[in-house]
């Protein structure tokens, strides 16, 4: 493997660069983007059985806001609940602009990364059949071994920069729509509680159940 790397010149450092960061990226976002930590279960029953109870109360709605994204935006509605269902409605929108925002952290890296290393692989490319036409210009073709490094450095770095574009690429789209089924059911979740609190609808308990 290190004959490979060293084979393939100087711009495998940057290649191998990018691979190490998008390994990095895609652990993290798996980590990050788990449903679990993202939109709880049973929130909005939740806020509804607070209310209820008339347990909620400014300490309450700071934790829910601390707990996970969805509190974030539903927090930011129930910060609002004595107000206009327009006025709630607009400080939840606010909030999911910037949860939203949130989530899509370090993808425009991983996009980025997806874009440049075949670049990086098609500039090794321009740069071994450099050093293969200056063999050439200096000592002719009759050394088939003077003309093999350039030559593997052309094949090393564009396959090595192929490597990692395809997988970033794969993980980007992923990710994207990952990113957008959460903003959609978090979207969801908001509305209900709007509903709910504005007794909006005639069937609020099977509303929230759903």
């Amino acid at each position: 493997m290190f004959e490979l790397v060293k084979a393939g010149g100087w711009l495998m450092i940057p290649i191998i660069a990018c691979s190490i960061l998008a390994l990095a990226i895609v652990l993290e976002r798996f980590w990050s983007l788990q449903r679990r930590r993202i939109i709880p279960a049973a929130l909005v029953v939740q806020i509804w059985q607070w209310i209820q109870a008339g347990k909620l109360d400014g300490q309450r709605i700071q934790a829910l806001r601390s707990s996970s994204p969805l509190g974030r935006v539903l927090a930011a509605g129930l910060i609002n609940r004595h107000h206009p269902r327009e006025i709630m409605k607009e400080s939840i929108e606010e909030s999911g602009r910037q949860v939203a925002h949130q989530l899509e952290r370090f993808l425009n890296t991983l996009g980025t990364i997806a874009m440049i290393t075949p670049l990086l692989g098609l500039l090794g490319t321009v740069v071994g059949m450099i050093q293969v036409f200056a063999v050439i210009t200096d000592i002719g073709v009759g050394n088939p071994g003077e003309l093999a490094g350039g030559i593997s450095q052309a094949l090393i770095t564009t396959a090595a920069g192929i490597s990692v574009a395809i997988p970033a690429l794969i993980f980007h789209r992923y990710f994207r729509g990952r990113v957008d089924e959460l903003v959609l059911e978090m979207e969801q979740e908001a509305i209900k509680l709007i509903e709910v609190l504005h007794g909006e609808r005639e069937t609020v308990v099977e509303k929230i159940n759903t």
